[in-house]
């Protein structure tokens, strides 16, 4: 003998009844105000994508991969020696570069040959930057003293690099962040792309 539930059943067809449109355009649009809420804060403040552009970086980076800056450790911190960063080309504030920090503020970098040789507070009679990473060096002859939140930046690959050599220092104002993740191409996927550790 069977007993239905007659409004069970009812219910249970009720529960199955398909969305309308109107129903589902109101769903999308409450996700995508959602997802905006999410995203643009993280994209404005936190973080963005960067699409390297030439050959300055090879080996480390090449051209047309794809990374995601870090825009908010330089809001509690300052930029460290070695970081790669993203800032806005001193020349044209349209333009967007990617180098290596070399000189700190109130350093001195003296480029002898292929050495560079940075003098500081702490190193007073200087000391030359291990710089055994790089594939591509070149001779320089050149003396420059940082002032206050002044950086000095070169390219890896220094050949094909236009940076702090030709046109000077790259003020901290115009510092965007630090590469964080490289995202392609994916058998280069890697946090804190180019990391390395010279700091004296």
């Amino acid at each position: 003998m069977e007993i239905h539930n007659e409004s069970a059943v009812e219910n249970l067809v009720e529960d199955k009844k398909p969305k309308t449109k109107k129903e589902s355009f109101w769903e999308l649009v409450r996700f995508a105000v959602v997802a905006i809420a999410i995203v643009i804060p993280i994209r404005v403040f936190i973080a963005q994508p960067f699409v390297v552009s030439g050959s300055s970086m090879v080996p480390t980076f090449l051209d047309g991969q794809y990374l995601i800056i870090d825009e908010i450790t330089y809001r509690f911190s300052e930029p460290k020696r070695d970081d790669v960063i993203v800032f806005r080309n001193p020349n044209d504030t349209k333009v967007f570069f990617i180098k290596r920090i070399i000189g700190l503020p109130n350093e001195t970098v003296d480029l002898v040959g292929e050495d560079v040789i940075i003098t500081n507070k702490e190193n007073p009679e200087g000391f030359k930057l291990d710089q055994s990473f790089l594939k591509n060096n070149t001779n320089s002859e050149l003396h420059f003293e940082l002032k206050d939140d002044e950086y000095f930046v070169m390219g890896d690959n220094r050949p094909s690099s236009s940076d702090s050599r030709y046109w000077g220092a790259v003020p901290r104002n115009l510092i965007t962040g630090r590469a964080f993740l490289r995202l392609l191409p994916f058998s280069k996927i890697d946090i804190m792309p180019g990391d390395y550790n010279s700091e004296k």
